[in-house]
């Protein structure tokens, strides 16, 4: 009876954030995946019409083009936030005058909302009136289009998500940072070990669950980038500079094709789902091997 009764004390402590999480995420996903199915402008009585919506995204070279675009930002990402933000965190560790105010310096973009942040990269990366445009044309140098082009723009948003996330992500790897056992660094000292061999064979193992939480938050943000887009470039020319969430925006709003719309929020969940989990296996795998 005591372990029932401990039981039901769990359960009922959790029931009100089991209920909050269904009524706000379980619900809204079943209910987008319902009208994925269906043909829906937004009033009138949705009509079947099955797998169309998802034949119609497959056929649609817009959505290959935000999905690539999408890949491009997460790779960047990854690639500059993750060791980026992890050696920040190993700079700003370290005792010196003015580290708090540069942790502070470094957080500050986090607390700036996005569409914010966005209007501060337009007067620096806009081709027209953009600051870096007119510094390389004083010093005789190519202008190229940062934003609204064909090329340079899913890398130059990247940079800017990079910019707004990087104080976030350092700060997980500051909080791990914290909680290493000193003592485990202090005898590999002893033993002589090198600052190097202490990152490369005791910190980053010790790091790992820091890692994971730094990457998977990293990967779901990128799946929900959205403001940046519709400021720097409100997906044009012609959509070449689409994300998933922001195409899905104006297909569900602009074009009222809602069925369509959900769909695509639907493929975009499960993208994030498979990339986060299975980036999470593969941790576990190494952790196990």
């Amino acid at each position: 009876m005591v372990w029932l009764s401990s039981r039901w004390k769990i359960a009922i402590m959790a029931a009100p954030a089991l209920i909050v999480f269904t009524a706000l995420i379980v619900y809204p996903v079943i209910y987008s995946a319902g009208y994925s199915l269906t043909d829906f402008a937004g009033f009138g009585d949705p009509a079947f019409v099955g797998l169309k919506n998802y034949i119609d995204l497959g056929n649609d070279p817009f959505f290959w083009s935000s999905l690539r675009n999408t890949i491009i930002i997460l790779v960047v990402s990854l690639v500059i936030l993750v060791p980026g933000s992890f050696g920040l965190a190993l700079l700003l560790r370290r005792r010196f005058p003015g580290g708090g105010a540069l942790r502070a310096l470094v957080f500050a973009p986090v607390i700036i909302a996005p569409i914010l942040v966005g209007l501060i990269w337009v007067f620096i990366l806009d081709p027209k009136i953009g600051l870096l445009d007119r510094l390389f044309g004083a010093l005789g140098l190519p202008q190229p289009e940062w934003i609204g082009g064909n090329v340079l723009t899913p890398y130059s948003v990247a940079l800017v998500f990079v910019w707004g996330s990087v104080g976030f992500a350092m700060t997980i790897f500051y909080a791990g940072l914290q909680q290493l056992p000193t003592d485990i660094l202090e005898a590999s000292s002893l033993d002589g070990a090198s600052g190097w061999k202490q990152l490369l064979y005791i910190t980053v193992p010790l790091m790992k669950e820091s890692f994971a939480i730094a990457t998977v938050l990293l990967i779901t943000n990128v799946f929900k980038i959205f403001e940046l887009v519709f400021v720097l470039t409100n997906g044009g020319p012609v959509h070449r500079s689409e994300t998933l969430v922001s195409y899905m925006y104006f297909i569900t709003f602009n074009n009222q094709q809602y069925g369509s719309g959900m769909a695509l929020a639907v493929i975009i969940t499960v993208l994030g789902a498979v990339v986060s989990l299975g980036y999470l296996l593969l941790l576990r795998g190494r952790k196990s091997a």
